[in-house]
């Protein structure tokens, strides 16, 4: 590649006697021999998608046939998405044979940037609803979308879903009427990384049987990646794609045989990147570091001395300033991952992509979590782990699942598949029973019904207790279960797991319960989830936000409090005995400088919190202090909070700043233990996670992630509590403010 830092992108169109040339090869007529595919055209499916001589005009058109192993074919071609406009349209030609059990259309979708996760869908149109089916000739088809800002990809082409052969030819693109072929792109500095498409149909890297040397070549390989990636002042440019600059060392890197073979590569290698300018700014010290970067591995793998100097002196003279691939959210601090491609049009990545997700992933939690000195594991070990389960993973379900457990090493609640993960969504399946379960005192116990009218269908009751799936027992089906639910401790764990222990593919499941002391085995019907009304309890449940009990104590939950509400809460609760706040929930609104000030009277700090240095990558510092303000009129009864396993980051956050309070005192069992603004990350395979950007610590440097916030006083729900229809935890703060 070009080592160019930046290009400044004005294309217009030209002309050749007359004559458009064309921008992007819309009517396939630009055909690649060896590939067998007209240029730029690529094939996103299970079907066998080609270039094809029967066409509309021309030379050439694109071809779908149908199979009998897979659901869809798509021929998609990708445009990048730096233009401004209101709408889009795509205009072109289609012919169908036989085509039945599904659809033909015309495709069009549109990628965007938001909450700094890339490739979210900004716009998307397949026809499906115009049921094109049967066969027939060549006909012109058009579809239309809003345009929207931060567009970063338009993918345009073709599909086929269920059976028959379809062609499709002579594309034509429009934004507000203008052909997008001779219109003008934004004017735009784009990184020359950026521009390298090399690799985007796949790694094309061949792997071998992997011994043990290798084995430990490509986890060293995966730490100078990450370490390059992070520090090397040409990548933080952006000048190069860094993702495919693994891919084109690996083939080579694959070939030595020996430890001096190996380091004569990696020397070349990183010296291909040029030379680095030597400047002071990088060496300054951090103040009030907690961790400092672990580069120990430098002098501990076999590196001669000449490539550890090298290395030594790239971390000595790093990238300062905007980096291409990280960067910190404005006002917080939290790490902020940037033009990391999540590939999703390559749901089972090739083994090179599946390397890259480890390699990719690995290292961002090396160098940016505030937490990795939490996990239970040691982060090399993990990276060692790790390699030879992705290479292996042998499907689309495999590869997910490898990434979750991945995902699970970093023990923290906040972090799970978000988008992607589709097979495993799948395979826990979209029937749910029609009641609620958690664990009460280690058991699962039935504590509520999404649906009422269902309660004589499943046969179930309020208190039941739950012994066997599937003729499994909980206890064992749990253990199965666990190293799939990332958590940071094993409260946010259960919690996650009741939400999907009864979740099946099937229409009905074996169950084995405990009713009145009476052993059950019944088959138990369940139901679609969009049939039933399961409330999220991160979500507001619509309630009224406050209300008198025993009308000298006031009550609040934070699940459906709005910003408009807390001044009425205080007038209306000035006078009462004890105010109860519960926390039991994920707030609705941000309360502790709003609501918070109401219970100090004088001005308390209540967190400290770190976050990793950009310009030093490794680096974790405590970078402030909050502090809870005072209140001239403070309340003077007392304040009860309630928290538990659904108390979870601002949930937990809101807590410390109201355990500051005059006369506060947490009431209920340890909550989730992940705190601090979640930074997103996109991985091969278009799945998405997310790890808590921040550390949260009290002012006394004390840990809260992975802890939770401890009660002053346990309280937890009871079988016979829930039976009964009691809010123990409930009643043991009423009993204390009546003290």
């Amino acid at each position: 590649m070009k080592s160019v830092t930046l290009i400044l992108l004005v294309l217009i169109g030209s002309t050749v006697h007359g004559q458009i040339v064309n921008r992007y090869n819309l009517d396939f007529e630009q055909f690649d021999s060896k590939e067998g595919m007209s240029e730029g055209w690529f094939k996103w499916s299970d079907y066998e998608v080609f270039t094809d001589t029967v066409s509309h005009s021309g030379r050439f058109a694109g071809k779908i046939i149908s199979d009998n192993k897979g659901v869809e074919g798509r021929l998609v071609y990708v445009i990048p998405g730096n233009y401004i406009g209101k709408t889009i349209q795509l205009e072109g030609y289609m012919k169908i044979k036989n085509v039945e059990g599904g659809f033909a259309g015309l495709l069009m979708r549109i990628d965007v940037e938001k909450f700094g996760l890339h490739g979210m869908n900004g716009g998307f149109e397949n026809m499906q609803y115009q049921n094109i089916k049967g066969t027939k000739d060549w006909k012109k088809y058009t579809i239309t979308l809003p345009y929207p800002e931060g567009a970063e990809q338009i993918y345009v082409g073709g599909i086929l879903s269920g059976q028959g052969e379809a062609w499709f030819d002579d594309f034509s693109l429009k934004m507000d009427g203008q052909n997008m072929q001779i219109m003008k792109e934004k004017e735009e500095m784009i990184a020359t990384g950026y521009l390298d498409n090399e690799f985007d149909l796949g790694s094309k890297v061949q792997f071998p049987m992997l011994n043990e040397s290798k084995l430990t070549n490509l986890q060293l390989l995966g730490k100078i990646w990450g370490f390059l990636k992070y520090y090397h002042p040409e990548v933080g440019k952006g000048n190069y794609n860094w993702d495919y600059e693994l891919f084109r060392v690996l083939p080579e890197y694959f070939e030595v045989k020996t430890t001096l073979e190996r380091n004569q590569l990696l020397l070349k290698w990183i010296n291909n990147y040029g030379e680095f300018p030597q400047h002071q700014d990088s060496k300054r010290a951090s103040s009030n570091v907690l961790q400092k970067p672990d580069l120990t591995w430098i002098d501990s793998n076999g590196l001669n001395s000449e490539l550890q100097i090298l290395l030594k002196e790239i971390y000595q003279n790093r990238f300062q300033g905007e980096h291409f691939y990280v960067g910190t959210f404005p006002r917080i601090g939290n790490p902020e991952f940037k033009n990391e491609k999540p590939y999703y049009e390559m749901p089972y990545p090739d083994e090179g992509f599946r390397l890259l997700t480890l390699f990719k992933y690995w290292n961002i939690v090396n160098y940016f979590s505030p937490n990795k000195h939490l996990t239970d594991k040691n982060w090399d070990e993990v990276l060692t782990e790790y390699i030879p389960k992705f290479i292996d993973s042998k499907n689309e379900l495999e590869y997910e699942l490898t990434t979750l457990k991945l995902i699970g090493e970093i023990s923290d609640s906040h972090a799970r598949i978000g988008l992607g993960g589709q097979k495993i969504n799948d395979l826990r399946g979209n029937y749910y029973p029609p009641f609620e379960v958690r664990f009460i005192q280690g058991k699962l116990v039935v504590t509520n019904y999404h649906n009422p009218e269902l309660i004589k269908e499943s046969g179930l009751e309020i208190g039941d207790v739950i012994t066997h799936i599937q003729e499994r027992a909980v206890e064992s089906v749990i253990d199965s279960l666990k190293p799939y639910y990332p958590a940071s401790n094993d409260a946010a764990r259960m919690r996650d797991i009741s939400l999907d222990i009864l979740r099946s593919r099937e229409k009905n499941l074996s169950i084995g319960y405990i009713s009145e002391d009476k052993k059950i085995q019944e088959v138990i019907k369940l139901f679609p989830k969009d049939s039933l009304d399961i409330v999220r309890w991160d979500v507001s449940d619509g309630k009224p936000s406050h209300k008198f009990i025993d009308d000298n104590i006031g009550y609040i939950t934070l699940r459906s409090l709005e910003k408009k509400d807390i001044e009425n809460i205080k007038t209306k609760f000035r006078n009462t005995k004890g105010i109860i706040i519960d926390i039991r929930n994920y707030p609705n609104t941000f309360v502790p400088y709003s609501l918070g000030p109401y219970f100090v009277s004088s001005t308390r700090p209540f967190v400290k919190l770190t976050a990793a240095n950009i310009d030093n990558p490794g680096e974790i510092c405590f970078v402030k202090e909050l502090e809870v303000p005072k209140s001239n009129d403070a309340y003077s009864g007392k304040l009860i909070v309630l928290v538990n396993e659904y108390s979870q980051s601002q949930s937990e956050f809101t807590c410390m700043a109201l355990r500051v309070g005059d006369n506060t005192t947490i009431v209920g069992s340890t909550t989730a233990g992940a705190d601090g603004n979640v930074s997103s990350i996109s991985l091969p395979g278009g799945i998405s996670t997310r790890i808590s950007g921040m550390g949260i610590y009290y002012p006394d440097g004390t840990e809260t992630q992975r802890v939770g916030i401890e009660p002053d006083v346990e309280s937890k729900p009871t079988i016979q509590g829930i039976k009964n229809g009691r809010d123990e935890v409930l009643e043991k703060a009423i009993e204390l403010i009546n003290e």
